[in-house]
């Protein structure tokens, strides 16, 4: 029978299982863009642009190339989730890039080619409320040193 002490029990970090929550969390919404039922409206997805009329929880306007961007987030989440400079970097650029969308999301108009991802004003606050969390965890989960 082997002996397991916490000295030798193999932990997550806090920010590598935010990063990792915040991973699975993208290819989840990535995996249910996909699901008729879950996404409302589902036969007028288009690839992208604001035609697109499907709505994830019948809520957020979503496309074919907005779910592939989250499945992509998520799977470079994953990868990055693997080491705490990564997960940080995921998390600090992450929300960055989603602070970034939320500014854009304001100044475009809605129903304009300019809004081809596309968005409205639930993914506007989706990506403000990402933006905040995912660079407050990557700054705010620093590596704390080893109790002796």
């Amino acid at each position: 029978m082997a002996n397991h002490s916490s000295a030798t029990a193999v932990t997550r970090s806090p920010i590598r299982t935010a990063a990792l929550a915040y991973a699975v969390v993208f290819l989840l919404v990535g995996i249910l863009g996909f699901i008729p039922g879950v996404t409302t409206d589902y036969g007028t997805m288009q690839f992208a642009g604001h035609e697109s009329e499907a709505k994830l929880l019948g809520l957020f306007q979503v496309s074919i190339l907005h779910n592939a961007v989250h499945l992509l987030y998520g799977i470079a989440g994953l990868a990055l989730a693997r080491t705490v400079s990564g997960a940080r970097l995921y998390l600090v650029v992450g929300g960055a890039v989603y602070l970034v969308l939320w500014l854009y999301g304001l100044v475009i108009g809605h129903d304009t080619a300019a809004n081809f991802v596309p968005l409205n004003n639930a993914d506007n606050w989706l990506h403000l409320f990402l933006a905040i969390t995912m660079i407050g965890l990557g700054l705010l989960l620093v590596r704390r040193p080893a109790r002796t």
